[in-house]
């Protein structure tokens, strides 16, 4: 991989035969054991006051001037010269190890991050500038504790002081995805390809989907017309008629049937063989409608990439430099990814059909429901993950269209399946069941639910942007309490809120910056 570098000032030419370099970056060791003088990750003011060339090194002496104000003086050995009454920034790495750095107003060595500054999600790189090995009396683990300069961010420039159990070659570039204040989980460089490919396809797939309502819409009213070709209207009735009724979406059969069609396994499907249920696949059909209405317009408007996915890996190949320098820096802040990865996904209607329907206007809001469904599924693939305590996190995200009388409402649905990967083989794994669901259903207004299933018990929290739902519903919730016990389920915390569920990232247990198993 590439080196990143940045232009650094350059001190005056020194005095000695030997050309001194910048200070910036430069491990020493010292001659005499510091004592407590400064704790590993402390920081201190020096000033080079005598240098002197010793075979292939060079010895200096530093006037330390610690934060309290006291002032000492220390010799290290250098592999680098520098010049006399050059100041510096010191940082302790080990009782016989400093880090010094041409003084700057940027010194301050991190060990903990702001996620103000730096929400969790946010990804880091860095350069590797030091690494001391520490070893763990108890455990026997071998630990090194690691300098980092960050590369990008508003913290560009800052020193990160970090621990792991990786021996990571000094000079090495790293990329980090933050975790907590204190936990950071380190992307391998096939990881980091994946994400990134993975991250501009949602971004992508965000920025063309449409949602599902305006297209069946323009579906109601093309029906209507007795000019559409024979194949064209069989098409649009079967998707019409492949829409469920909302009483069929509360029995376990008809749910799980709707699910398996809702085109979110429409890949894997086609991966294993199982062509069977295709003619019943939404995304299946919508596909087929978009092939269909191609060839009935005059002249077919572009839609690249709308309908598969793109190839990325020549495009990856050609532009890696510039991809580690900025793309990966930018990875996981990208705003259109950060809504695709939202949930509920935002209504986003494209141009409504006013009069008589229009094929060309039909086209794009066919393609921009696949868009839909891709972004939905690529959100899946995103949020499907190891978690910091290590269980398995698996993710499937859809959107159900479904019949309300006269109206067809788009139903979404998020279910989160968090696997514990850490009890021994005696012990049961623990599985955490989560359910988000988001409709907006008249006389109601929208709606979102949010429940958790472990160990048989279920408990749910409800919100209604209306005022008078969220009356009627928290009126209601006994009679809910009473049909879950029915059921056969505990029944813990019932409650109905009004407003939308807070947003933003989920608290995080804090564990080291570099995870051993990545």
């Amino acid at each position: 991989m590439a080196e990143i570098t940045s232009p650094r000032p350059l001190p005056p030419v020194p005095p000695p035969t030997r050309p001194a370099q910048p200070a910036a970056d430069l491990a020493v060791k010292l001659l005499q054991p510091l004592e407590g003088l400064l704790a590993a990750g402390q920081t201190a003011k020096a000033e080079v006051v005598a240098l002197k060339e010793v075979a292939q090194s060079f010895q200096l002496v530093l006037k330390l001037t610690l934060d309290n104000g006291k002032q000492t003086t220390v010799e290290a050995s250098s592999s680098r010269p520098l010049n006399q009454g050059t100041a510096l920034a010191v940082t302790a790495l080990s009782d016989t190890r400093l880090l010094l750095a041409l003084q700057t107003g940027n010194s301050k060595v991190l060990n903990s991050l702001d996620l103000q500054e730096l929400p969790i999600g946010t990804l880091l790189q860095g350069k590797v500038e030091a690494r001391e090995q520490l070893v763990q009396a108890k455990a026997q683990q071998v630990i090194y504790k690691v300098l980092v300069s960050l590369l990008n961010t508003p913290l560009a420039g800052s020193k990160l002081s970090v621990e792991t159990p990786l021996p990571l070659p000094i000079g090495s570039l790293l990329t980090a995805q933050v975790q907590g204040s204190q936990a950071l989980n380190f992307l391998p460089l096939s990881g980091r390809l994946d994400q990134l490919v993975l991250g501009q396809q949602l971004a992508t797939q965000q920025g063309r989907q449409g949602s599902l309502e305006g297209l069946f819409k323009g579906l109601q009213a093309l029906s209507q017309q007795s000019a559409l070709p024979e194949n064209l209207r069989a098409s649009v009735d079967k998707l019409l008629g492949l829409l469920p009724e909302a009483g069929q979406l509360s029995t376990p059969k008809g749910l799980a049937q709707a699910l398996e069609n809702s085109g979110v396994f429409l890949e894997a499907k086609l991966l294993g063989g199982q062509t069977s249920n295709l003619p019943q696949d939404l995304k299946a059909n919508l596909l087929r409608l978009v092939a269909q209405l191609l060839p009935n317009l005059p002249t077919a408007p572009a839609l690249p990439g709308t309908l598969g996915a793109v190839s990325t890996a020549t495009a990856l190949a050609q532009a890696l430099p510039a991809l580690v320098r900025n793309a990966l820096g930018s990875l996981g802040q990208a705003n259109l990814r950060q809504q695709g990865l939202s949930f509920p996904l935002p209504s986003r209607l494209l141009q409504s059909m006013e009069g008589e329907a229009d094929l060309e206007a039909l086209l794009k809001l066919a393609a921009a429901a696949v868009s839909r469904l891709q972004t939905h599924q690529l959100s899946s693939l995103a949020q499907s993950q190891v978690t910091a305590e290590g269980n398995l996190l698996t993710t499937w995200q859809l959107e159900l269209p479904m019949r309300n009388q006269q109206d067809i409402v788009p139903l979404q649905i998020k279910l989160q399946r968090e696997e514990q990967n850490n009890a021994s083989k005696k012990e049961q794994k623990e599985v955490l069941w989560r359910v988000d669901l988001a409709f907006d259903l008249e006389p109601l207004g929208p709606l979102q639910v949010q429940a958790q299933l472990i160990r048989g018990s279920l408990s749910s929290q409800l919100w209604a942007e209306r005022s008078h739902t969220a009356e009627l519903i928290d009126h209601e919730l006994g009679h809910l309490r009473e049909r879950l016990l029915a059921a056969g389920l505990e029944v813990g915390e019932l409650a109905c809120r009004q407003g939308m569920p807070p947003q933003g990232p989920k608290t995080h247990v804090e564990q080291r910056w570099v995870d051993e198993t990545a």
